[in-house]
């Protein structure tokens, strides 16, 4: 059965997983970390990908990010593939690919879920055993939020300018979601989003993107052909 293409849709934000092979390491050493993403800043600008979160962990990278256009966001991957895997075999005398298959991902709501997912983006290394909190982990965005280190790689999205109207507003108010944590219902939704390919978002944004894609998105009704919703009128 072929396997049904990746829902990227140009203007939205999209929640991006990548692991390494077999799970193994894919940053071994703060260079591999600074290498990843001096190359992750060329190639967001260049394919025109705005990064408004992301964290590198030794096997995986997670990534919150707005793609001007439907090619952008694996045109990006691709190069960044191109240039670290190469980089890090050479460095590494090793052979062979590094990533496992394909990167996922998940069309992400516009509302409370963005933050969510940046959230869950930022908490990663206390999930992972890499730092007690966020604040003590390098190599992710939540310094750059909570006003503690500029990041050229981060282009923050609309929601974070609107938690205040100063930048000591806004770090504020976003230092505080993060404190309140994940829950164990939102942890399951985020992650199964990305690991599914499916949006992250409320019902009736899933409705939209049915009725925009024109492809399955909720759950089928048992004994009904899908049909496309028709629009909603104004």
């Amino acid at each position: 059965m072929a396997r049904q293409p990746r829902l990227i849709l140009p203007k939205q934000a999209h929640h991006i997983l990548q692991r390494g092979n077999d799970r193994q390491r894919i940053f071994r050493e703060p260079a591999d970390y600074e290498r990843f993403l001096a190359w992750l800043a060329e190639a967001a600008r260049f394919y025109k990908v705005a990064i408004h979160a992301y964290v590198l962990l030794p096997t995986q990278l997670q990534l919150l990010a707005t793609p001007e256009t439907e090619e952008g966001l694996a045109a990006m991957m691709q190069k960044l593939g191109r240039l670290y895997v190469p980089w890090y075999n050479g460095k590494y005398e090793r052979a062979g690919g590094l990533f496992e298959g394909r990167f996922r991902t998940a069309v992400v709501e516009p509302d409370r879920h963005l933050l969510m997912c940046s959230r869950f983006i930022e908490l990663a290394p206390v999930r992972e055993g890499e730092g007690a909190e966020p604040a003590v982990y390098l190599w992710s965005s939540y310094r750059h939020h909570a006003g503690m280190a500029p990041d050229a790689v981060v282009t923050d999205h609309a929601l974070f300018w609107g938690l205040g109207n100063t930048p000591f507003q806004r770090e504020a108010a976003y230092i505080e979601w993060v404190e309140q944590g994940i829950g164990p219902d939102e942890l399951a939704q985020v992650t199964g989003a990305v690991q599914k390919g499916q949006p992250l978002g409320s019902h009736a944004f899933k409705l939209e993107l049915e009725r925009q894609t024109q492809r399955r998105i909720l759950p089928a009704k048992r004994g009904r052909p899908f049909k496309v919703p028709p629009a909603t009128a104004a």
